[in-house]
């Protein structure tokens, strides 16, 4: 149950109270503000290596290599103050030539502009006025190769990191308090790497493009640590991000990453077979994860042709996007609108495999006749809807927030020279529903890589969803199925599918996803039919839907089969056997075939004794809360019940403010 302040609990009991209900819509999902870029600038500049940054006092210092025709020599860019009416035109030959990568980065006053060249030296001007003057070419080091990559990052003190993506190893190379350090290698195996970024947060983060030790195309993720999620001087794992077999038709190269308020990065993708293209694409952490769990939003190209990439960089209410002949900003701020005095009625259901929202807003002098446009901006097909459920207490309004949803349609109705607005919402669920897989991952094949669990947060991770625990239990940590995620797969069936394995269940709320092992054992956390009304009551209890597992498994040590049958023999003297059969071959022991019987039983058993009750609205409702219910006419006192169901009614006009409580076994 989601915590309300005591006064909020006080109005919610009591035998008067006045109902008030928020909307607002946003432009984020799932927490996470939407960029809408705006072209500032279209050149006619080609398209290849390219770099950005932006110092402190918020001007823009670009560079760039020109393609060979051009000897591909090394021209920078500074724009003072850069918006719609700047010069992104002007370029400043750096006298330097044969240039094969460049990467920039900036702290304060201080920027860098570093490259490679094709006598494989390693060099850098810098500049400690804000690009404004820059001093002499300086060599910082030499590579085996001059194909390679170079990504750039300074630490809040003003050291600075460079790492080289050289061949098949990836250096960094650290200038401590102005004196460079010897480079040194990662610790990974890996084919040839195309492209590296890298941002300071509390380590340096670090998107990596490259093949595998197999010759398949991968898109990574790695830390090298700084003693914040990886200690001094380590390397993380490498997390794929995107992959792509060996001798198929998609490449990954040129990867940018910044963090305006989550990570964001972007990178280019090739793709040779029938309507080739070469195409950015971006994505973003979801809300409040740390960068060494991984979890990026499934990428999303642009409307955009380009084999190098966008440069990415923040400073102030912007963010930018860059390339030799382009530069986009978008506004950083979450900006909402607030519909709350308009509204007319709210349906609101909520159940184990989603549902949504439901809002009437009045329309009769029109002012929601354009949504999306104008003032109405912000209230366009999938913005971020929240629902704020409350009443007016001894403090003012009060909501209990965290209720959120995606608009997916609305619908203007007329009648009788009365109009309404009607928005469309679905919860997170239908984030998932909608996400199909672009590439194959494999776990667990030969060695114990990710969890139940940790899959799980992958799967979630790639619609902007973060997964929390409320309670959880010892298999969803400790099992590490063979499990494969084929293209094409719906993130709604593989979540199913990843359940079925464990006696844990799932929601969605607040744009995360949240884990809840059931227990019979569970304590009420909230009391009906005393201080808080119940209106009206339905209260049953039936046979059980199966009384009998059978879980046939697989033992690779003793090359023999497992079968493990768990009962409810009470239910079973009842209404005979109600047989269930799971064949699962990652069942490789007799306790787990036992654990996932007695989920099983478990889910039957709950399903066993739905009951419905009408109550004034618990602004605090879960689903998967236990609660207690006391109904004397219907002989209950304190009995114990579990919500799997939740559905909301609102209408003022009527005085209608209630939930509908489906309810199970314990």
């Amino acid at each position: 149950m989601r915590e309300l302040s005591s006064t909020l609990l006080t109005a919610q009991k009591a035998a008067s109270h006045t109902p008030y209900v928020s909307v607002e819509a946003k432009n984020s999902i799932a927490g996470v503000v939407r960029l809408t870029w705006e072209r500032l600038y279209t050149g006619g500049e080609d398209d290849y290596f390219h770099a950005m940054a932006m110092p402190g006092d918020g001007s823009m210092v670009r560079a760039r290599i020109g393609p060979p025709a051009d000897a591909r020599k090394l021209y920078w860019q500074r724009v003072p103050d850069p918006g719609p009416l700047s010069d992104f035109s002007n370029w400043t030959y750096v006298g330097q030539y044969n240039c094969t990568c460049v990467a920039a980065a900036s702290h304060g006053a201080e920027v860098s502009i570093f490259w490679v060249n094709t006598s494989n030296q390693v060099r850098r001007i810098k500049s400690t006025d804000y690009g404004v003057n820059w001093g002499s070419p300086e060599l910082i080091d030499y590579c085996a190769t001059s194909g390679n990559s170079l990504g750039v990052a300074y630490k809040p003190n003003g050291d600075l990191a460079l790492f080289i993506a050289d061949g098949t190893t990836l250096y960094i190379k650290k200038c401590l308090g102005g004196n460079w350090q010897s480079k040194a290698a990662w610790d990974k195996t890996t084919g040839t790497l195309t492209g590296v970024g890298v941002v300071y947060g509390t380590d340096w983060e670090l998107l990596v493009t490259g093949q595998d030790s197999g010759g398949n195309y991968k898109l990574w993720s790695l830390i090298y640590g700084d003693g914040g999620e990886v200690s001094a001087g380590n390397w993380s794992s490498l997390r794929e991000f995107a992959s792509a077999p060996s001798g198929g038709d998609f490449e990954y190269s040129c990867p940018f990453l910044d963090k305006p308020d989550v990570y964001r990065g972007l990178y280019a993708e090739k793709f040779t077979g029938t309507q080739s293209y070469d195409r950015p694409f971006w994505s973003h952490t979801a809300l409040d994860s740390g960068f060494i769990e991984g979890l990026w939003h499934e990428p999303v190209p642009l409307d955009l042709a380009g084999k190098y990439g966008l440069a990415i960089a923040h400073h102030g209410d912007y963010c930018w996007l860059t390339c030799p002949s382009g530069v986009w900003r978008a506004p950083l701020a979450e900006q909402g609108l607030d519909l709350t005095d308009d509204v007319l009625s709210v349906r609101q259901e909520t159940n184990p495999d989603g549902r949504g929202l439901t809002v009437e807003l009045r329309n009769d002098s029109g002012q929601y006749a354009s949504p999306g446009e104008g003032p109405l901006y912000v209230l366009d097909i999938g913005c971020q809807l929240e629902l704020g459920l409350g009443y007016v207490t001894s403090q003012g309004n009060e909501v209990s927030p965290g209720l959120v949803y995606w608009l997916e349609a609305f619908e203007h109705i007329s009648w009788g020279g009365k109009s309404v607005l009607v928005l469309h919402a679905p919860d997170g669920w239908r984030l998932v529903e909608g996400w199909r897989a672009r590439h194959q991952f494999r776990w667990n094949k030969d060695s114990d890589e990710m969890s139940v669990k940790e899959i799980l947060g992958f799967v979630l991770g790639r619609v902007g969803l973060k997964l929390e625990v409320k309670s959880q239990s010892p298999v969803i940590t400790g099992y590490y199925p063979d499990f494969t995620v084929h293209p094409g797969n719906r993130g709604n069936d593989i979540v199913s599918r990843l359940l079925s394995f464990v006696p844990d269940v799932l929601f969605i709320e607040d744009s995360r996803a949240f884990i809840v092992n059931p227990q019979s054992s569970d304590g009420s956390v909230y009391s009906y039919g005393q201080g808080h009304a119940v209106l009206e009551g339905r209260y049953r209890n039936g046979a059980w839907g199966l009384n009998r597992v059978r879980v046939e498994g697989y033992d690779p040590v003793a090359d023999e089969a497992i079968i493990v049958d768990s009962f409810s023999w009470n239910q079973i003297k009842k209404f005979h056997d109600r047989l269930a059969l799971i064949d699962d071959r990652n069942i490789d022991t007799v306790a787990r075939a036992e654990e996932r019987g007695d989920a099983y039983l478990r889910g039957s058993e709950i399903e066993s004794a739905r009951s419905v009750v009408r109550v004034p609205v618990n602004c605090g409702q879960q689903l998967y809360d236990v609660i207690d219910i006391t109904d004397a006419c219907a002989g209950l006192s304190e009995e114990k019940k579990r919500v799997v169901a939740i559905t909301l009614g609102y209408r003022p006009d009527r005085g209608e403010y209630e939930q509908w409580l489906s309810l199970g076994a314990v």
